[in-house]
Order: structure tokens, then sequence, then C-alpha cells
């Protein structure tokens, strides 16, 4: 099962469509927020089974917030972030992870990638297809592969400008 995630794109979907050209087809699209207002469009760039939810700027948004579905054996939520304090550290979001019997959630808002995985909680983070903030400001978005076994791989990807 191959999974496509982004986040904060920012109405800006160039490079959104550059990576499904890339990676070709996949199994199920997930972005974090920050869709301002493209979401149909997004949505059928996508073909396929797609997870969104709203971001500090998705103002008009319908998507909820967060959102909770399994993904192979593994329980999933998904949010933007900022309603967690994101950008000062993760340990409110691992908390309420925890408290859920969540194994993986993910997060934007922060423009910035990220693979946190312990024994609890796996944290991840796409960073931003529009407007990275890491050293090296590469345009950035997270491929999540399940295996034959059931086990779950993360590969954090970067597209040249």
């Amino acid at each position: 099962m191959k999974i496509l995630i982004v986040s904060d794109t920012h109405g800006h979907e160039a490079n959104l469509k550059k990576v499904i050209e890339r990676v070709g087809p996949v199994d199920t699209f997930i972005h974090l927020g920050d869709i301002e207002g493209h979401e149909d469009y997004i949505e059928a760039l996508a073909g396929c089974p797609a997870h969104m939810v709203s971001g500090n700027n998705d103002f008009f948004s319908d998507f909820p917030r967060e959102e909770e579905f399994q993904l192979g054996r593994y329980h999933v939520m998904i949010t933007h972030g900022h309603y967690y304090g994101v950008s000062m550290g993760t340990d409110r979001l691992k908390e309420e992870a925890l408290s859920r019997n969540i194994d993986i959630v993910m997060y934007g808002h922060t423009h910035r990638p990220e693979i946190d995985i312990d024994s609890k909680v796996t944290v991840l983070n796409p960073g931003s297809l529009s407007y990275p903030r890491q050293w090296g400001r590469k345009p950035s978005y997270m491929i999540m592969e399940i295996d034959r076994e059931g086990e779950a791989h993360y590969t954090i990807n970067y597209i040249e400008r």
C-alpha cells in the first residue's frame, strides 16, 4: 500500500501536480491542511481515496480539524497541528495521540518535515510543498508504504524548485 502525504500547499498546486506525476498511482492521499479553497481540484488530481483536514488558513473549509482512520493495521490520526501548539514542539500532540491509542499521528503547520518514531507513537510531518521552512528550503512531501508483512516505512522526499 502506497500513501502520499502532503501539507501546506496554500493554494499553489504546481508542485503537488509534479509530485503526483512523479510518484505514480497511490492507494491513499493525505493532505494535512492549509489547502486554501482548492480541495476539489486536489481531490481530482489525487485520483484515489483522500483524507484532508482544515488548517489555520482554511477559513471557509468544511473539512474537520482532525480525523482518525485505519491504514492497514495502524490507527492513524491526522491534524494540521496548530490546535496542539506544534510550532513549540509535539509533546501535546503525542499526549493526545497516546490517549486515543493512536499508532501514527500526522501533522503539518510548521512547514518542516519530520519523522519521529518511538515505541509508543510515530509522528510524521511531510513539510510544505509550497513554502518550505527547513534548512535548504526545498519543497517536501512524504511517502508511506505498508509492505506485505504489514510494516510501515516512511521517506521524506524533496523536489527542486
